[in-house]
């Protein structure tokens, strides 16, 4: 594998312990996945924040990294942490957990980071352009930079997405790569598409059929109609579920995604799949549950569009289910100064920043069922958090946070 001289002296250890170490995690990827040489990137993404997720080992590996004066030298933003940072104690979580995921943060902190803490970059003003190299690592976030912006990243480790911050490099292989790009699948979408739910259902039942696959996605008909496929909520739910369901890092959408309509996009031997029904991926996913302990909506983090739907629906009402809507302290702030949020947690919930369900310790706060509009959560829910789970749009999440049970096919108390 080529180096260049600073990457050399780099390895060798002229920068410090702390950059040779990143160095040794970089190059030793690149050997092991045949990379020619390494690539500047533009920024990266880290995960592995939550404490839940690290565990006293990955803190101590951390603690230790910034001991040494690791410092990142590109733009770098954190995935969620387990935590709501500035309102842990009143959404109930353990004190002993805030306190060690603070000292995950402020491991981060000492080495540059932003304190980000969303799984929605882009939604916050980090949108890398066509082409970009990039070193993310959080998987929906992976996909949409990939598919949707066209950029380069492969779906990194948390170590890995860290080691690249601190050279400001990552090996060339992979998705990296132009001809790492092309369809593995041709997908026939022959059913109809409408809501977010239904763009995350056939994610999920695409994702677990073509594994790290790369899904070229063609429409039937008026199946899947071009304003259903741009609304960017549609995208983020494909995208994550079919990352969650598989480890989809990129797909393509004819004459939708920037690289769709590039020649030779789809390999000759790619397989064809068609989806012509969502029923199996909703009985897989949702379980029919009819007393709502909880209802989580934001996974991918919510948008301010998502919020401001949210608060038009819960004006003048109240919630009888405990209510998370996560999403990026940013857009929390925005939604705040629109009053958003303000109607929301009037109404009794809670818009809940730097976290997610799938990353924060929500067993402890004795809820059994959850409705959510995510099908990445309707996935990750029961193995991570123990929740039983039904999936529906968000108007009918909101109902069953305001009844305390799934809405009943007529109108009425449940």
């Amino acid at each position: 594998m080529y180096l260049t001289r600073q990457e050399k002296h780099m390895l060798a250890g002229k920068e410090g312990p702390a950059v040779q170490k990143a160095m040794e995690i970089v190059t030793a990827l690149g050997k092991i996945y045949g990379a020619a040489d390494l690539v500047p990137v533009e920024s990266v993404q880290v995960a592995g924040v939550s404490y839940k997720n690290l565990g006293e080992a990955g803190l101590l590996f951390l603690q230790e990294w910034a001991r040494e004066g690791a410092r990142v030298r590109v733009p770098t933003m954190l995935n969620p942490a387990g935590m709501d940072l500035e309102q842990w104690q009143t959404l109930g979580l353990p004190e002993e957990f805030a306190r060690r995921q603070m000292e995950v943060l402020d491991a981060y902190a000492r080495m540059g980071i932003e304190m980000t803490c969303t799984c929605t970059p882009y939604l916050i003003g980090k949108v890398p352009g066509l082409g970009s190299h990039l070193a993310w690592s959080e998987s929906s976030a992976v996909a949409f930079a990939n598919s949707i912006l066209g950029a380069r990243t492969n779906r990194e480790g948390g170590p890995s997405a860290l080691a690249a911050a601190i050279c400001g490099r990552t090996a060339r292989y992979g998705l990296h790569l132009t001809e790492n790009r092309r369809a593995t699948h041709i997908v026939r979408v022959a059913c109809p598409v409408r809501t977010e739910v239904d763009f995350g259902v056939l994610g999920y039942e695409v994702g677990r059929r073509v594994g790290k696959g790369i899904p070229y996605f063609v429409a039937d008909g008026a199946a899947w109609t071009a304003e259903g496929i741009t609304a960017a909520l549609h995208l983020r739910a494909l995208a994550a579920a079919m990352a969650a369901a598989g480890a989809v890092a990129l797909f393509h959408v004819q004459g939708m995604t920037p690289e769709s309509e590039l020649d030779d996009i789809v390999r000759p031997d790619a397989q064809e799949l068609t989806i012509d029904s969502l029923d199996e991926g909703y009985a897989r996913l949702s379980s029919p549950l009819e007393r709502i302990d909880f209802v989580s909506i934001g996974c991918p983090h919510a948008s301010l569009e998502e919020l401001r739907d949210a608060a038009r629906f819960l004006a003048g009402k109240r919630v009888r289910s405990l209510l998370w809507i996560t999403t990026s302290r940013e857009t929390r702030r925005r939604a705040e100064a629109a009053g958003w949020v303000q109607t929301i947690e009037h109404a009794g919930g809670h818009v809940v920043s730097d976290t997610c369900l799938v990353v924060a310790p929500v067993e402890a706060l004795g809820v059994k069922t959850m409705a959510t509009n995510s099908a990445k959560a309707a996935f990750y829910a029961p193995s991570h958090s123990g929740l039983q789970v039904r999936l529906g749009t968000l108007g009918e999440c909101l109902d069953a946070a305001v009844r305390g049970c799934w809405p009943p096919r007529r109108r009425g108390a449940c």
